[in-house]
């Protein structure tokens, strides 16, 4: 299906190079951008969140009792 957009002069010079870089239609890379932003948008919330703390230095439990004390 056809559709028409407004995209801005600069966004749509850096997808005319990143076509040329590629060797792919500009189509093709705006399909591409619109399936990766559809499927993370409707990714599960949970699943989503699942992991964000592991980077973190303090564990879950000492995080939410030093917020808790706030209170």
């Amino acid at each position: 299906m056809r559709t028409l957009i407004d995209i801005p002069d600069a966004d749509l010079n850096a997808l005319n190079e990143l076509s040329r870089t590629k060797r792919v239609s500009r189509s093709e890379l705006v399909r591409s951008a619109v399936a990766q932003f559809l499927d993370a948008q409707s990714g599960d919330l949970l699943k989503s969140a699942f992991g964000l703390r592991k980077k973190r230095a303090e564990d879950g439990l000492a995080y939410q009792q030093r917020m808790r004390s706030e209170w």
